[in-house]
């Protein structure tokens, strides 16, 4: 006989408050994804590698698929949806757009919201520190280039075409 437990979470995403019940094992990025319909954080590898499910919880960007919803329990999260406000665009997003960022799009949720607790953090990044900021995420189209063009871009920075 499976015994599979399960446990109420409550979290504020995107400044929603969202009450569920949940199986204990359940993964927050099938979570949000499934259980919320919260799709922009995409599921890539499940280990941890590609950071295509990265949101930012509590004011630090994670991996949502290394984190149970359980875990999550009294947070606040925060997912690409919550970047654009009134179908416009955030500076970071433009930036993607203009900068040719993104080409298959399926790291870009990720990108985004690395990029975007890189930019709390130091307003003003190197190209250095923006390579180290988003080392958590895997690109196979871009070559990061632009990626890296379109951070520096956000925060306000000259960047060289």
């Amino acid at each position: 006989m499976d015994v599979v437990s399960s446990q109420t979470v409550s979290v504020e995403v995107n400044g929603t408050t969202y009450e569920r019940e949940v199986e204990a094992r359940r993964l927050l990025i099938h979570f949000l994804r499934d259980d919320l319909d919260l799709t922009g954080s995409h599921v890539g590898c499940d280990t941890g590698n590609c950071g295509a499910c990265s949101v930012i919880l509590d004011g630090t960007l994670v991996k949502s698929c290394m984190l149970l919803a359980i875990q999550a329990d009294g947070a606040r999260i925060e997912t690409v949806e919550s970047l654009a406000q009134e179908d416009q665009l955030s500076p970071l997003q433009q930036a993607f757009s203009d900068h040719h960022a993104l080409q298959c799009g399926y790291c870009t949720p990720g990108m985004l919201m690395s990029a975007t607790a890189l930019l709390r953090e130091n307003s003003s990044p190197s190209d250095e520190e923006i390579a180290k900021a988003i080392q958590g995420n895997i690109c196979r189209c871009t070559g990061y280039w632009n990626i890296v063009k379109a951070v520096k871009a956000a925060s306000g920075q000259e960047v060289e075409e």
